[in-house]
This record gives C-alpha cells, sequence and structure tokens, in this order.
C-alpha cells in the first residue's frame, strides 16, 4: 500500500506563491492580448466571397475551356470581348465596349463612389499551334503578317478573363455591402498590336479607361509557373521594361575581291555588336539592377563574292529600373553610331518601347500582403525571383499605384513548361484562388480607406 504524503509550505511561503501565481496570469495575459494584436483584422465580406467563390467556380472553368478553345489573336478579340460584354450587363454593370478596339470595361457602383479600385485581365492569343492533348484544345487559325498561323492560349490569358468574369460575379452579389466602385477592364492586345497598328494598354489609357471614374488602386494576376496554390508577389520592380530594337548599318557596295573600294557594312555590324555588349558588361551598375541588351537578328548580303551596302538587325533591352532603361537607350544609340562612323558607315537606330517596368506600388504591396497570406494560407505566399519578361500592365501602375501577383499553375507532380510554348498547361485548381484573390484584394483595400 503506497500512501500519499502530503506537501506542506511554511506559512510564510504563501505570500510569495501567491506571488508568483499572480505574475504567471499577468504574463499569460499580455501574451494573448500581444498575439491578438498581432493578428491581422478580418474583413466581415470575406466568408461571404468564399461562398460565392465556390458558387461560380465550375462557371469559371467553362469559360476559360470556351476561351482555350475559341482563341483570338491581338485586337482580334471579337468572341471574346462580345461574351464578355454580355456577361456584365447580366450583372448589371456599366459596360462600354469597343475601348481599344476590342477591349470592355464594366463599373460596378457599390454603397459608395469612392475608392475606387480597377482590376485588369488581359484577352488575346499567341500565334502558336497548340501541341496539349485536352478536350478543348485549340484547333483554331488566324492571319498574322498575311500568313495562316495556329492560335493558342499559351499564357494564361483564356484563365484571367475567366477569373476576371467570375470576380465581376462575386462582387456583384455584394454590391450593396461594398463600400466603392470597381471598374473591371478586360484590355486586348497584350502580346502586341499587330505590325501597322495600335492596341494594349498603353491606347486604352490614351482613350481614357483610368478616367471616369480613376481608379486609387489597380490589381491583376498573371499565371505562373509555380506550384498550384501558391501567389507570388514582389515590391518594386517585378517584369522588365522592354525594348525592341533596329539598327540598319549602311555601308557601300562592291566586290568581294577588292573590299577596299567600298564599306564592309558586315564587319561593321560584327563590331557594333561586340560594343553594344560593354554597355552591361562594362557602362552599367549591375548592382543597382540587372539588364540586358541582345541581338536577335542580323540580315545582310545575297550573294558570296559581293559586299552588301546594308545590313539589319533587331534585338532587345530588359531593365528593372525606368532611369537605367532610358541610359541603356541612349547608350545604345551612341555606342552604334560611333563606331559605324569610325569605318566609315552610318547607323540608324530605332527604339521602340514595348512595355515599362511593371512596378509593385512598394506600400499597396506591404498592405496587402496579409490578404494574399490569409487568402492562399500559411507558406503559400512568397517573394518572387524578377523576371526579364514584359507585360503592359507597366502603363497602368504608371498612373495608378499597382500590383501585380503570379498566381502558380503547375499541378502537384507535373513539370515546369514556360509560358509561349505549345504544351502550355494550366491546372484548374488555381482558378478558385485567382477569383478569391482578386475578389480580397479588392474589398479590403476598400476597407482600409
Amino acid at each position: 500500500m503506497v500512501t500519499k504524503k502530503k506537501i506542506i509550505f511554511p506559512r510564510e511561503f504563501i505570500p510569495i506563491v501567491y506571488l508568483l501565481c499572480l505574475l504567471s496570469l499577468v504574463s499569460m495575459f499580455a501574451v494573448t492580448s500581444n498575439v491578438l494584436a498581432q493578428e491581422p483584422k478580418t474583413n466581415p465580406l470575406c466568408s461571404k466571397i468564399d461562398k460565392l467563390s465556390s458558387e461560380v467556380e465550375g462557371k469559371c472553368i467553362t469559360w476559360r475551356r470556351d476561351f482555350h478553345q475559341n482563341p483570338e489573336l491581338s485586337n482580334r478579340e471579337f468572341r471574346t470581348s462580345k461574351l464578355v460584354a454580355e456577361h456584365l450587363r447580366n450583372l448589371g454593370l456599366e459596360v462600354k465596349t469597343g475601348v481599344a478596339h476590342t477591349g470592355v470595361v464594366g463599373i460596378l457602383r457599390g454603397k459608395k463612389a469612392t475608392p475606387v479600385v480597377a482590376l485588369r485581365a488581359d484577352m488575346d492569343a499567341l500565334p502558336i499551334t497548340e501541341a496539349v492533348d485536352v478536350p478543348f484544345a485549340s484547333k483554331a487559325k488566324g492571319q498574322l503578317e498575311g500568313k495562316e498561323v495556329g492560335v493558342m492560349h499559351a499564357c494564361g490569358h483564356d484563365v484571367h478573363t475567366a477569373v476576371l468574369m467570375a470576380v465581376a460575379e462575386v462582387l456583384s452579389k455584394m454590391r450593396d455591402e461594398l463600400p466603392g466602385t470597381v471598374k473591371f477592364i478586360f484590355q486586348p492586345a497584350e502580346e502586341g498590336a499587330p505590325k501597322g497598328e495600335e492596341g494594349g494598354a498603353l491606347l486604352m489609357i490614351r482613350q481614357g479607361v483610368l478616367e471616369s471614374p480613376k481608379p486609387d488602386a489597380i490589381f491583376a494576376l498573371h499565371t505562373w509557373y509555380s506550384p498550384v496554390g501558391t501567389i507570388l508577389y514582389r515590391p518594386g520592380g517585378m517584369m522588365a521594361g522592354v525594348d525592341r530594337l533596329g539598327v540598319v548599318i549602311k555601308g557601300s557596295q562592291t566586290h568581294g575581291a577588292m573590299p577596299w573600294l567600298g564599306v564592309d557594312p558586315i564587319v561593321v555590324a560584327s563590331q557594333v555588336i561586340s560594343g553594344l555588349q560593354t554597355i552591361v558588361s562594362r557602362q552599367t551598375d549591375l548592382t543597382v539592377t540587372p539588364a540586358v541588351v541582345t541581338i536577335g537578328t542580323i540580315q545582310g548580303g545575297m550573294r558570296w563574292n559581293v559586299i552588301p551596302d546594308k545590313v539589319e538587325m533587331t534585338g532587345t533591352i530588359r531593365t528593372f529600373d525606368s532611369k537605367i532603361q532610358k541610359d541603356i537607350q541612349e547608350r545604345f544609340r551612341k555606342t552604334a553610331k560611333m563606331i559605324a562612323e569610325s569605318a566609315g558607315a552610318s547607323a540608324e537606330v530605332t527604339i521602340e518601347t514595348m512595355t515599362g517596368v511593371t512596378y509593385n506600388d512598394p506600400d499597396l504591396t506591404k498592405q496587402m500582403i496579409p490578404t494574399l497570406e490569409r487568402v492562399a494560407g500559411k507558406g503559400k505566399v512568397s517573394l518572387a525571383t524578377p523576371t526579364m519578361g514584359g507585360e503592359d500592365f507597366s502603363y497602368f501602375s504608371e498612373k495608378v499605384p499597382g500590383m501585380f501577383i503570379w498566381v502558380g499553375i503547375i499541378p502537384e507532380g507535373g513539370k515546369t513548361i514556360p509560358h509561349h510554348s505549345p504544351n502550355w498547361y494550366v491546372d484548374e485548381k488555381a482558378l478558385i484562388l485567382g477569383i478569391r484573390a482578386l475578389s480580397n484584394l479588392t474589398v479590403d483595400y476598400m476597407a482600409s480607406k
């Protein structure tokens, strides 16, 4: 038989025990208060967004598959824009069509006029023949520069359009609770307008898409080759500014056996190419930002024994800083012209800015990170590595504080397939995350004002 021994404290210890218990309770209260204080406030509309997002998910997938099976090239998004406009009208939104040729803008007015949040999706497809074996694979054909080409959504714009249509449906069912206005921007020609045409974000802006009402902030998402269920973001430069280069080196044609009687533009072009490489390697502070100068094509000459009169080159500049972008442009012009002149030739340089730097407003990004973490879950939101790819969302974020995010689309166990590939594949589980992300960013931003 085991007998329990009573623990007896001396009377003089009792006040000390009471004091220790009191200190323990105070400490527990302080820790609990601190934890509660650190927890982000949850917008009461979040649970309603989750419910409505689940209800519209099936429709969103159906829309995405329809757009994927019926893709349209830049400035030719006639069917896509018609379906988008009909959907927005059915939701009771104010709708404007024909913006920048085929763009659609819908306005949803909540219980207050401000703040105004803009949400943007791009609609155009690429001149690529699809190789993915899915029931809704594209068999579409289109005309590009007089040639018949395959057409495919190989960059996820079908997802972006379908997701924003779903977000419009979710938020329209909450209009009486929305403390502001939402402007839905469905943009054509993000991949670039056909030769000889204007289009895309820049033309939409010139036609007043950011006026009446003017947005206080703008958000957009893009499919990305990261695991499904993840979201990536980056304050500052996230995608590069893109310039398209053209250089014509003019020499003097002569017989290949007597080069001294002319000026050889092929040799000059090779010297120019070598000189251009020093712009990044020797003249640009790469501790500030990465940069790339690439010559992608070079064409000159028609016969093996004739020195031609000119050589034509094309290429690109990629940067993450608008000041450095302009600096490299000037250095490019100066380098090409002076090297050509030193050899008795001339250089005609054209530089066309295709997109600016896709820049996320640092303060807006910091403010909205808790929203993304709540939507995606712990460990599913991370800092993105900048990419040299470009996006003309940059023109919107030059005018309005913007935030551009990437939503992962690689299925579990799947392999990475780059954008613009005929094998581009999207795990459609990503769509509901996109719906919830854009919807929550909208209502959380409005609630903060």
